[in-house]
């Protein structure tokens, strides 16, 4: 763990969408642009600090998936599983800014390859479980990610504004 135990270890923000596309290799001279898409359903925001493990993703994976945040087609509140519905999980270290002055600093962010790790652990425990979900629904559900350190577009169709901000 890390020196500091007062603050949290990964930050969240999670947006319910009718449709998301995110660029995750940009147009090379002899290439398009490469994209990922996920219709109804949920973009998840994600950004782990110093002091995160893999020990406490099992837990952070399920209260998001398991958060009544998406809504059905009656009206209904229900979570991503109960919908069901997709995932695009995006790196986002910027959620780990704090300002001083007039600039941002990202001093309490984990280490890059920490960070690779613990992103590509976070994606595969969401994709096991959505996955798992969806397979008794038998429904298009689908779990798409971005690139952790890349910079990436993305377009983003919502039913709301429905964002919700999470720390563990």
């Amino acid at each position: 763990m890390s020196e500091k135990s007062c603050g949290p270890v990964a930050r969240t923000v999670l947006q319910r969408c009718l449709q998301a596309r995110l660029q995750v290799k940009p147009a090379g001279e002899d290439s398009e642009a490469q994209w990922v898409q996920i219709d109804r359903g949920m973009v998840m925001y994600v950004c782990f600090f110093k002091g995160a493990t893999d020990d406490m993703l099992p837990k952070m994976v399920s209260t998001l998936l398991n958060l009544r945040l998406c809504e059905s087609d009656s009206g209904k509140i229900v979570s991503v599983l109960e919908l069901p519905g997709s995932l695009l999980i995006v790196p986002q270290a910027t959620l780990g800014g704090k300002a001083k002055g007039k600039a941002m600093q990202y001093h309490n962010n984990v280490a890059k390859e920490d960070g690779m790790r613990l992103y590509s652990a976070f994606v595969s425990l969401c994709e096991k479980e959505l996955m798992a979900a969806a397979a008794s629904a038998e429904t298009g559900v689908t779990v798409k990610h971005g690139t952790y350190g890349n910079r990436q577009v993305l377009t983003l169709e919502t039913n709301g504004p429905y964002t919700h901000l999470m720390e563990f």
